[in-house]
């Protein structure tokens, strides 16, 4: 009986874990690659670009970060990545 409710609550965590965004500003590089569609070299120009500042928007992470337009933005959001704590959201 303790076992299974020790599953139950690992099981929650997880879910909840998976359904947290992965903020593009606070993210490691593993946390950014944990993003659908986000793999090794894409994530190490993010973490590259990040190092000239914070991107203050979307629109900011889409200019700098080359490859990522409005297709890719609103994927990754819609995986979980957030900027500055928000999702995408097209204009």
């Amino acid at each position: 009986m303790r076992i299974a409710r020790v599953a139950a609550a690992l099981a929650a965590f997880v879910a909840a874990s998976a359904f947290a965004g992965v903020d593009v500003n606070l993210a490691s590089q593993a946390e950014l690659e944990s993003v659908k569609g986000i793999g090794p070299s894409l994530s190490t120009l993010i973490v590259s670009e990040r190092r000239n500042g914070p991107f203050k928007s979307w629109s900011d992470f889409r200019a700098r970060v080359k490859g990522v337009g409005d297709a890719s933005a609103d994927r990754f959001s819609k995986a979980g990545l957030t900027v500055d704590g928000k999702p995408y959201r097209q204009q």
